[in-house]
């Protein structure tokens, strides 16, 4: 049972974001990188999930926790090296979402069970672990897709398609349905590799 404030948790999950040195614009406003981040994170929660729980709201403001102090840098170039920067992200934000919530009042049972959603390491069988998946890859295509895609332009197609892909692998049919609306939006040169993507998926 959820007893904790999920208020209290959500203030102090943004007061540590805005400590972010790194900074977006939004709305016009340069932010905190990583609080601009959780914002994303919040509304397309919502906008998939529209009466959350407290556990959701926290794990998807949480997504991104502190992320400025765990860099890509620190870890090698490749693949390998990008999955366990990414696998050692999830397990400190899980960490520190359950230290927060159990400031705020929450037992453990519910700090522990929002430390294994943001660790995903139940993507697939888990429904607030899909969802949460769903939330952040929903972000990701809405708001930093088409700057990854300037940022790397030197990948070959083929690469692209993969990523697509991949993303799209992880999502749930719900929210493929919403990508498939917000793709409308998205600059021609990616609703084309959308398109191929899905068109031929192997």
């Amino acid at each position: 049972m959820e007893c904790g404030s999920v208020k209290c948790a959500l203030d102090a999950i943004d007061s540590a974001n805005r400590a972010d040195p790194n900074m977006d614009a939004m709305a016009g406003e340069l932010l905190p990188r990583e609080y601009v981040y959780s914002l994303h994170m919040t509304r397309w929660l919502y906008e998939l999930e529209p009466v959350p729980s407290d556990r959701m709201q926290i794990a998807c403001r949480a997504q991104h926790l502190e992320r400025w102090k765990m860099p890509r840098s620190d870890y090698p170039e490749g693949r390998k090296s990008y999955y366990e920067w990414r696998q050692a992200c999830g397990r400190m934000h899980g960490r520190r979402a359950a230290e927060i919530m159990a400031d705020c009042g929450y037992p453990e049972s519910e700090c522990e069970r929002v430390e294994v959603i943001l660790t995903k390491r139940e993507l697939r069988k888990d429904a607030d672990t899909q969802l949460l998946e769903d939330v952040a890859c929903m972000v990701f295509l809405e708001k930093y897709f088409a700057q990854f895609y300037a940022d790397n332009a030197e990948y070959e197609r083929e690469k692209w398609l993969r990523i697509v892909r991949r993303t799209w692998g992880k999502m749930s049919p719900r929210a493929h349905e919403q990508a498939l609306a917000l793709s409308s939006k998205l600059p021609e040169h990616l609703q084309l590799l959308l398109q191929e993507a899905l068109r031929d998926p192997a």
